[in-house]
């Protein structure tokens, strides 16, 4: 009765959301982008998440002139959804409405050559790589146990090798994909303006200003603080209010 119970609270609320998001499209389509906004939120608000739902309430409030959260919610999009072409090009449209104009410094080094090779797909793509190439293994050791001929066991002997050698790259890209995805911690700067101090305290040390739509990446937090580095690597303690992390 129970699980009967739920499966219709469960429906029941898929429901109501697919109803939301259908409303928040055709309120979209008729300019009326703050009811839009109210409706995609409320989708969120029972928990349902989609990249496409995070795109259409980026639009909204890039119609809204809000820059902030247009940009938050075009890289909450990349997300779950990092090739989306249309979500890279419209935030780079939201990013030309932002104050601060931060540089990019490219890393260097064999950590940059490792994350060039592993960013080219999700951990998600390498973990099913991995199981592909483990079932070829297994078609290869299989062939290699079974035939006679000594001319195709050499062959499936060379299979099962270079089904290994693949999946310890996999396997490897994987995990090193998966430790940087946990690890990197975006947020966008929500407060108008925000002064990043040296230390994490109400008195400390102004050390810039940070305006809203700002990309950070937090490092670390203390109590109401969190310690922030930007893209030129310039790092300081922001109050938490201030900026709303993407993951």
């Amino acid at each position: 009765m129970k699980n009967i119970l739920y499966l219709f609270l469960l429906s029941t609320q898929f429901f109501f959301a697919q109803n939301g998001f259908e409303k928040g499209n055709a309120l979209y389509e008729k300019g009326s982008y703050a009811d839009a906004a109210v409706a995609y939120e409320s989708v969120l608000n029972s928990n349902q998440h989609s990249a496409e739902l995070y795109f259409n309430l980026a639009n909204t409030y890039y119609k809204l002139n809000k820059v902030a959260p247009a940009i938050y919610y075009y890289e909450k999009a990349l997300v779950l959804n990092p090739k989306d072409q249309e979500s890279q090009n419209n935030l780079k449209f939201a990013n030309k409405r932002t104050i601060d104009e931060i540089k990019v410094i490219p890393k260097v080094g064999f950590a940059k050559l490792v994350r060039d090779f592993t960013g080219i797909y999700h951990y998600n793509t390498w973990a099913w790589a991995t199981i592909g190439l483990a079932t070829l293994f297994l078609f290869f050791f299989i062939g290699y146990y079974f035939l006679q001929i000594t001319v195709w066991k050499r062959l499936f002997f060379i299979g099962m090798f270079l089904a290994i050698l693949l999946m310890l790259i996999t396997v490897s890209s994987a995990i090193f994909e998966k430790k940087y995805f946990d690890t990197e911690k975006p947020a966008i700067i929500f407060a108008e303006m925000a002064n990043v101090k040296s230390e994490p305290r109400d008195g400390g040390k102004p050390l810039f200003l940070l305006h809203e739509g700002t990309k950070v990446y937090v490092e670390e937090v203390i109590g109401k603080w969190k310690k922030i580095q930007l893209t030129d690597g310039s790092e300081g303690w922001i109050e938490s209010s201030a900026i709303k992390e993407v993951k």
